[in-house]
């Protein structure tokens, strides 16, 4: 009805100058698209995992900021269950008009291919609002492990020893890294998944299993003092918090670079101008040097783009993650 009204007004002042001999006035034209106002209430934010997590202090760092940039609260609302699923179904099926978004992992690009049967199609029913951080893995051995590089482990691997590696569990970030890395190395370990990270890490720091794929910020303490020994990192890109550890790739294994990383997602359908305020707003809430620090201190890097750009490397994330999850032969229900 406001859209209408404006429309009216200009049309009876476009009429009334013409009348008056002073068509020659300047009217600009009205414009009420979907985001004048937006937003005028708050935003809900969905987390698909537990409070507490990585993924829980990640949002709500970026949301307390964002609510301040946007002048209305960011809600964030934890809905975990089937590695993100739930969350996500419970996203596609909302209102597409920019009041409930989703905070995704690199959950999202693996599902697809992970899962059976899903009851939606992420890169149809969402679409990229901004990238948010990115964080690379670490393959670690432990130190009393007799891997001291990853050139011990590959020709290690490749002499016919048995290497076992310990993941969170089948189709995890570290299940799947390790598969990628394997891929490239052209060997073959054998997986031990456990129920979550900890008990994975507890067993390295035990030396029950040697290595290992995890993040840096988890495992930095232990690589510190000595008791794991970083072999590489999983992205080309240097990490933020130990730069001093080199990349898989620039080590001999070529084509090495993933990272974990957090985007924002709306439903798709969501209007473009809302997108586009919601992306003009997630960047300059990642541009203040407080919210860097903070992602810093969680081993993340912040990064800013167009939806655009944060839409077309989803999709390469869906596609490369679905041949790596082909290669290792996981199926979940």
């Amino acid at each position: 009805m406001l859209h209408k009204a404006l429309s009216r007004s200009a049309v009876l002042l476009a009429k009334l100058a013409l009348a008056t001999g002073t068509a020659a006035l300047s009217i600009m034209p009205i414009s009420a698209g979907a985001s004048a106002g937006f937003p005028g209430k708050p935003i809900r934010l969905v987390v698909g995992f537990p409070p507490g997590g990585g993924v829980d202090v990640a949002a709500r760092a970026l949301g307390n900021v964002l609510g301040e940039e946007l002048g209305q609260p960011i809600v964030v609302e934890n809905i975990p269950g089937a590695g993100g699923n739930i969350a996500t179904d419970r996203v596609v099926k909302s209102a597409a008009d920019g009041y409930t978004l989703l905070f995704g992992s690199i959950a999202l690009s693996i599902n697809p291919s992970l899962y059976k049967s899903l009851t939606f199609d992420p890169v149809k029913q969402l679409r990229a609002v901004s990238m948010v951080s990115t964080s690379p893995y670490v393959l670690l051995a432990n130190a009393q492990s007799g891997i001291g590089s990853v050139q011990e482990l590959v020709s290690q691997v490749k002499a016919g020893k048995q290497i076992d590696y310990a993941s969170a569990g089948n189709g995890s970030g570290s299940h799947l890294f390790m598969q990628q890395f394997s891929d490239l190395a052209g060997i073959s370990m054998t997986h031990i998944p456990y129920r979550g990270a900890t008990p994975a890490m507890n067993d390295v720091l035990g030396n029950q299993v040697p290595v290992v794929f995890d993040s840096i910020m988890t495992t930095l303490p232990h690589i510190k003092t000595g008791r794991l020994t970083a072999l590489g990192l999983s992205s080309i890109k240097k990490s933020v918090v130990a730069p001093e550890i080199p990349s898989l790739d620039e080590l001999g294994i070529k084509g090495m670079d993933s990272t974990s990383w957090f985007i924002i997602f709306a439903p798709a359908g969501t209007p473009d101008d809302v997108v586009l305020k919601l992306e003009q707003a997630i960047n300059k809430s990642l541009s203040t040097p407080a919210l860097k620090q903070r992602f810093v201190d969680m081993g993340a890097e912040v990064v800013a783009g167009t939806s655009q750009e944060a839409q077309k490397f989803y999709e390469s994330e869906v596609a490369k993650w679905a041949k790596v999850v082909s290669a290792s032969g996981v199926q979940l229900d």
